[in-house]
Parts: structure tokens; sequence; C-alpha cells
């Protein structure tokens, strides 16, 4: 048995194993032969379950991973190299894909400074001034993350709004949804209020970070941009042969509600977290804690003691601020213990 280095993995929900059910539904798909690249019943069983929360235009991707996820749905949505892609400038495509976008897409991505992480309406018309003019990039599809980067989430007004406006402007709106389970569960709405109803075209969808073994699903809820799908994923290198595994994971994971009980635990953690340690001098919670991400800044001597101890990632070094991330299987024994530490680390 390998003895772990760290007490506990406070530095991504990745980080987290699967859980049981989806381990179970694994090995009940692990049964004789099935069609290869998702011509199998599991797979079938995931678009009845993706249509019912999602509704019944919604047609889904399966895919490898959420990098693969976002590149499969922007690929969709853009035509040609002259397009662009308004973002956040935290996004997670334009800081934590190495250039995913401009090396497979070859488009240019816009970002945007937001205090937040979320984009609001006035952000992307500011970025329009340049549409028609051939020395510029033409803005074609705006992308936003939910949760966002900052572990911020969007609410679905705040989507329309954002639909509402690239619409209008004959754009797109795509989300980045690796962890629109944990939004979903903090507003207590709907996977489809955050995006069908709101007006989100493409979808990213994360199982990874909420209790998954591996895979993501592309979820077009713009039908006619469907066709095309089936053609980039093999083009993009995310097409699957045994995808049965990959579906039975997602499949598990929208049954019964299993995904929000995650989330929920999840966000309960980080929030319990959170609330242990937010009044101690020279600690200060950076953003506001609406998902399973914690961003503190701390005294700078303090953060090697404590990573020494519990694995965490310093978020941005100048200000001295960590990211803590809690995961469906994050105990309140475990966030007690790490309070603990912190308070005793802290201490004057």
């Amino acid at each position: 048995m390998i003895e772990p280095r760290y007490a506990k993995s406070f530095a991504s929900d990745n980080h987290a194993g699967a859980h049981p059910a989806v381990m179970d539904a694994v090995a009940a798909a692990n049964t004789g032969d099935a069609p290869a690249y998702g011509d199998d019943e599991w797979t079938a069983a995931l678009q009845d379950r993706l249509r019912d929360e999602f509704g019944a235009h919604a047609a889904g991707f399966v895919v490898l991973n959420g990098t693969g996820a976002n590149m499969l749905s922007l690929s969709m949505m853009m035509t040609r190299r002259y397009e662009a892609i308004i973002c956040p400038e935290s996004a997670h495509i334009a800081t934590h894909e190495t250039g995913a976008s401009e090396r497979v897409l070859g488009v240019k991505l816009v970002t945007v400074p937001t205090p937040d992480g979320r984009l609001t309406p006035d952000d992307v018309t500011a970025r329009l001034g340049g549409r028609g003019n051939i020395s510029e990039v033409q803005p074609k599809v705006v992308s936003i993350s939910e949760v966002t980067e900052l572990g911020t989430c969007y609410t679905p007004d705040q989507i329309a709004a954002l639909a509402e406006v690239a619409h209008d402007n004959g754009m797109l709106l795509h989300m980045d949804g690796a962890r629109l389970a944990n939004a979903a569960a903090f507003l207590g709405c709907s996977l489809r209020a955050l995006t069908t109803d709101a007006g989100v075209d493409v979808l990213s969808f994360g199982g990874s970070k909420n209790g998954g073994l591996v895979g993501e699903a592309v979820v077009v809820l713009r039908p006619d941009l469907a066709d095309a799908a089936p053609y980039l994923r093999r083009q993009t290198l995310q097409l699957g042969s045994k995808m049965r595994y990959i579906s039975a994971q997602l499949t598990a994971l929208l049954t019964d509600d299993l995904w929000r009980k995650n989330a929920t635990q999840a966000n309960t953690m980080a929030k319990r977290l959170a609330d242990g340690v937010s009044d101690l001098p020279g600690l200060d919670i950076r953003y506001p804690v609406e998902s399973n991400a914690i961003f503190a800044t701390l005294p700078p001597d303090t953060i090697p003691t404590l990573q020494s101890q519990y694995l965490f990632h310093t978020w941005h070094a100048p200000t001295n601020t960590v990211r803590w991330m809690t995961a469906f299987n994050t105990t309140p024994t475990e966030i007690d213990t790490f309070t603990t530490t912190i308070r005793q680390t802290l201490k004057p």
C-alpha cells in the first residue's frame, strides 16, 4: 500500500477518487462485448438522461477530458480563422489549457479582466468596436465558466443577459461547465436553468470533478450545430472507442440527483472551512465562497508550513493567495482537522 505524503489534498477536486456508484456503473458495463465508438446501450441511456436534464433537443457527445470538451465545443462554433472568442482573463481556456484554443482552433482569445471571474454584457459590447474592420479579429463566441475559475457563480439571469447580448450581435454563447453541478447546487436550481433556459448554445459538461472516474460530455443545445460534432470529435482526438465506460459514469451521476448530492457535499465542506478560518488575523478570503473553492491570502511564512502537511496550490504568489478545493468525499472531520492546523499555524 502506498503511504500518502500529505494528510489530505485540498489542491483540486480532481484529486478525489470516484464515487462508489460510478465505480459500480463501470463494473456493470464491463459485461461481454459491445459496439465501439458510442453505438452501445450505455451511451444511448446517457442520451436519454441528458435530454431529461437539458431538454428534448439536447445532443450529447462523450469526450475524454475537459480540455477536449472545450475544444470540441468551440470548434463547432468557430467557422473562420479570423474569428475570436471573448472570455474572462481568468478563464480556463486562457490560463490552463496550454494555448489549445490558439493551437488547435487557430483563433484569438480576447480576454477581459474581471474582478470576480464573471463577464458582464458591458464587457462583451466593449470588445465589439472592431467589427467590420478588416484589420481586427471578429468576435464570434462568448465563453464563460460556471463555476468561474475564482469560485464564483453566474445566476440564470446573468447568463441570460450574456446570451442576449451575444445573440443580438450574431455571436454564440459557450459554457465551460466543468463545475456546473456545484453552481446548480449553490443556487438551488436545475442544470437546465443555467444552460438551456438561459440561452447557452454549447456546454462542456463536467463529470470527473464531481465524482466521475474519467471523461466529460459536450452537450449541444442549439440543434443546427450538432451535425458537425461527430466529425469534429474524431478530428480533435476525443472519440473514445470503449465509450460505454465513460457513458456509464455520467449516467450514474445523472441518476437520482447524485450529481447534486456530490456537489452539495463539496460546497458545504468549502463553506465549513471558510467559516472556520475567516476570523483569523492575517487571513483574508478573497472571493465569495459560492462553490467548492476558497481563495485565501495568508502571511507568506505560513504557506510553506501548511504545504508541508497538506497539498494545495499557491494561486497567486505576489499576493500570497492560495486555493483550497473540497470534493464530494471531503468529510467534516478532515475540514475540522485542517481548520485546527491553519489556526495553530497562524496563531500569533
